[in-house]
This record gives C-alpha cells, sequence and structure tokens, in this order.
C-alpha cells in the first residue's frame, strides 16, 4: 500500500496564514489549485504576448505540488521563516527531506515522473513562474481579507504588492499585465462582477 495520494488529501487540513486573523481561512490544498491557475496564466501570457516557450501545463503541475511538503512540515509563517538565515536554511531542509518522504511514498515505478514536481529544480526558469503565482494568490487573499474589513492584511497586502512590482521589473511583463487585467476583479463584488 502507497500513502502519497492519502497525505496529498490532507493537504486541506493545513491552513495558512497562521499568524494573522482571517475571517475566511484557506487551505493548502486550495491555494495550490489557485497557484496552478494563475502560474498557467501567466506561462501562457507568456508564450502568447512575449515570444516564450514555456510549457504551461508543467508548470500548472509544478505549481499544484508546490506546497507539498506541508503536509509533513506544517506551514510556517513567512515572518518566522525569514526571521533569519539559519531558520530559513533549516527549514528549506527540512521541506526538502519531506518532499523526498513523500516521493518515497510511491511505487517505484512512479517515483521517478512524479520527481520533478514533487522535488522540483527551484532555480529553473519554471519554478520563477510558480513562485510568481504563489506571491499573486498572497496578494489576492490579502485583498480579500481587507474587502471582507480586515484591517490585519494591509501591511502585507502592501509589502507583497512592492515584490510584485520587482518580479515585472526583472524581466517579467506579464505578471505586472495579470494584475493589471484580472487582479482588480478580486475587489468586486458577485452582483458588479455580473
Amino acid at each position: 500500500m502507497h500513502h502519497f495520494f492519502a497525505y496529498m488529501a490532507r493537504m486541506k487540513q493545513i491552513l495558512r496564514w497562521g499568524l494573522m486573523r482571517n475571517t475566511r481561512p484557506e487551505n493548502d490544498q486550495e491555494h495550490s489549485l489557485q497557484a496552478a491557475m494563475i502560474a498557467h496564466a501567466l506561462a501562457t501570457m507568456k508564450n502568447v504576448r512575449h515570444g516564450g516557450n514555456l510549457d504551461a501545463n508543467r508548470i500548472a503541475v509544478l505549481a499544484m505540488y508546490h506546497d507539498a511538503g506541508e503536509v509533513i512540515t506544517g506551514d510556517l509563517a513567512t515572518p518566522i521563516k525569514h526571521f533569519n538565515p539559519e531558520v530559513h536554511g533549516a527549514f528549506e531542509r527540512m521541506e526538502q527531506m519531506a518532499r523526498r518522504r513523500l516521493l518515497g511514498m510511491l511505487p517505484d515505478d512512479l517515483s521517478g515522473a512524479y520527481a520533478p514536481f514533487v522535488c522540483p529544480d527551484e532555480t529553473s526558469e519554471e519554478w520563477r513562474y510558480v513562485k510568481a503565482a504563489d506571491k499573486i494568490c498572497a496578494y489576492l487573499k490579502c485583498v480579500e481579507e481587507i474587502r471582507s474589513g480586515n484591517g490585519e492584511f494591509l501591511k502585507a497586502k502592501a509589502a507583497i504588492e512592492s515584490g510584485i512590482r520587482s518580479l515585472a521589473e526583472d524581466g517579467m511583463p506579464e505578471v505586472d499585465e495579470f494584475m493589471k487585467q484580472f487582479a482588480g476583479s478580486f475587489e468586486l463584488t458577485l452582483d458588479e462582477l455580473n
């Protein structure tokens, strides 16, 4: 018996934004789907509008699994994770160990096919799109919380927005395009969307 997918199903038990009051809790499973959709969109925009040659589908799958290790480690809040280089490095090593453990939960004949997604090359251009999507997701969570009257996310929104601008300035114009063309819709009510 192999436990990989049973562990993946537990992503819905890993809550994000643990140090902040949330009007609506967000879990890793729903976050991973949103990240996959946005990463796919960013890669598609790169290909269609900027002459890219990215595999948007592969990038979407990378994003689906980008937080997979957290089913073992849990989600460590960003201020703690980035408190100092030693803590950050230790957590990175722990996440890599968790990812390898998950990979070991697959049958041998499948582990090679899943390895690039569960234990990704975090220096690749593809991973850059996953991280950009992750940052956009964080921004959108802030927007939704602020729209619900939760001022606790105001500073986080400003900091994340600055990081998103940096990505656009660092050769990812599709990030800026996504923000201009899609992010504003998250500030609207359903009636306004209709």
